[in-house]
């Protein structure tokens, strides 16, 4: 069964139910009037000084009018004889059980009894002993021909209207149902398509009001913003991955070509001469070391894409700095190295992922930078944090080449003759990132670079609770 029918039929029902209630509580309320009348004119006759209960006609003396038009009346000795009536009307003489609910309750009635061809309603009362002697009974009885017609005629008129406005009901509420529900049907139509056609782009048209509908369709269209959000993220994630899986595959297969290649020549019969032998052994565990390198990185990725936590910790600048540089003055001692005063400074993060991402950015600084030129690295308090620098005077980066940078196994033209496999800045990003932090480049051709990386200041965030430290692998 549909909503709109199920919705409809209780409208329909609810309203029906209302119309018999109110339909039985009126067609009640006017057959008491007649009995609520009686009752008053009986009380009123009981209680006059002119009645006499032998002589009904004093009721009716000296111009007063004390018995209403239609209305007969009789009167009762307490054992049950009749003493006076008005007319004769045939409703036969005071029943035993009457006479004694009289008598010991006061009154008996209103009730319907036949009489003369005739429907009367008849009440009778008792009158008091001080009034009268022995005191008596008085009845009072009222033709209810014309009433019971006009209640027939009352009743076939509500059942028959109820029946009606039912029927009109059920069809409008079938009608404003579906007006109603239109723009939940739209919604099922979108999300049909939607599935049918995976276009997470379309959105349910709603012009109405805000009501429990329209909350509906916004919520609906806000549903479908945040799916084709999460659809372009999937389809990026796995464009990536594609690729990602495409550039390993392809970093992977020279070094195992050189490796099988060198094989070849290690299986040859007979044997090649001792120089060419030591060559090949060389070039193998030079792959080899290559390999290994990039099977690391790719290790530092995965777990940084798997959203593995880094220790959050403070971590002071100043020996980490202080130790980075005399590394990196071994490393390359012809070239000049500025390494700044960091004082007091200190960041929130994971102090072996911090050395290694700066330990990435000097090497590229090493690596791009002439013998003659200079390195330079500090520490400096910033509005975000703490930024830790790395400006170099080298060749410096293309500016086609710097929305890529820190794109997986992504080199530059001049970059493309050296070792690595474009992956030591995106282990860079991957690394601050996982800290909460930002990294970022400045750099223009013949003119050096210049990368910072900017971190939460250990003194102006609250320390989570101490997870276990992940040391990040060393590069």
């Amino acid at each position: 069964m549909s909503i709109r029918l199920r919705l409809t039929l209780l409208y329909t029902a609810i309203l029906a139910l209302t119309l018999i209630l109110f339909s039985t509580a009126l067609y009640l309320t006017v057959q008491q009037v007649a009995k609520k009348a009686l009752v008053a004119d009986t009380q009123r006759l009981a209680e006059s000084d002119d009645l006499r209960l032998g002589n009904l006609n004093s009721l009716t003396n000296n111009g007063k009018k004390l018995i209403p038009p239609g209305t007969y009346v009789r009167t009762f000795q307490p054992n049950g004889d009749l003493l006076d009536q008005t007319e004769e009307v045939g409703l036969g003489p005071l029943k035993d059980d009457e006479q004694r609910q009289v008598l010991n309750g006061g009154a008996s009635g209103p009730k319907v009894i036949p009489g003369d061809g005739s429907q009367w309603l008849v009440y009778s009362k008792r009158v008091e002993r001080s009034r009268f002697n022995d005191g008596g009974i008085i009845q009072v009885a009222r033709r209810i021909d014309d009433q019971q017609q006009s209640l027939n005629t009352l009743r076939t008129t509500l059942i028959a209207g109820t029946g009606i406005v039912t029927l009109l009901a059920f069809g409008i509420g079938w009608l404003l149902s579906r007006f109603a529900l239109r723009p939940i049907e739209r919604i099922t139509q979108t999300a049909r398509a939607i599935g049918a056609r995976r276009d997470f782009g379309r959105r349910v048209d709603y012009l109405g009001p805000q009501d429990e509908v329209g909350q509906l369709a916004t919520t609906f269209n806000a549903m479908l913003t945040a799916l084709q959000a999460a659809y372009d993220q999937t389809e990026s994630a796995l464009h990536a991955q594609r690729r990602f899986v495409a550039d390993a595959s392809h970093e992977l297969r020279t070094p195992l070509t050189t490796i099988r290649g060198n094989l070849g020549l290690l299986q040859r019969d007979p044997p090649i001469d001792p120089e060419d032998r030591r060559a090949a052994l060389d070039d193998m565990v030079a792959e080899t070391e290559r390999m290994s390198r990039l099977v690391n990185d790719l290790l530092i990725l995965a777990r940084a894409d798997a959203g593995r936590p880094l220790a959050r910790q403070p971590v002071p600048l100043a020996p980490l700095l202080d130790d980075l540089c005399r590394q990196a003055r071994l490393l390359a001692p012809a070239h000049r190295l500025d390494c700044g005063d960091a004082g007091d400074l200190a960041v929130l993060g994971d102090r072996d992922a911090l050395r290694q991402v700066l330990l990435i950015l000097l090497d590229n600084a090493i690596k791009y930078t002439p013998p003659d030129g200079t390195i330079a690295v500090a520490a400096t308090d910033a509005d975000e944090g703490v930024a830790i620098s790395v400006q170099d005077t080298g060749i410096g980066i293309a500016r086609a080449d710097l929305p890529h940078l820190f794109e997986r196994f992504y080199r530059s033209d001049t970059a493309r003759t050296g070792e690595g496999a474009g992956l030591g800045l995106a282990i860079a990003r991957a690394l601050t990132e996982g800290q909460d932090g930002a990294i970022a480049v400045e750099s223009a051709e013949g003119a050096g670079s210049r990368f910072t990386v900017t971190l939460p200041r250990a003194d102006a965030v609250a320390l989570p609770p101490q997870a276990a430290p992940q040391t990040a692998a060393a590069r």
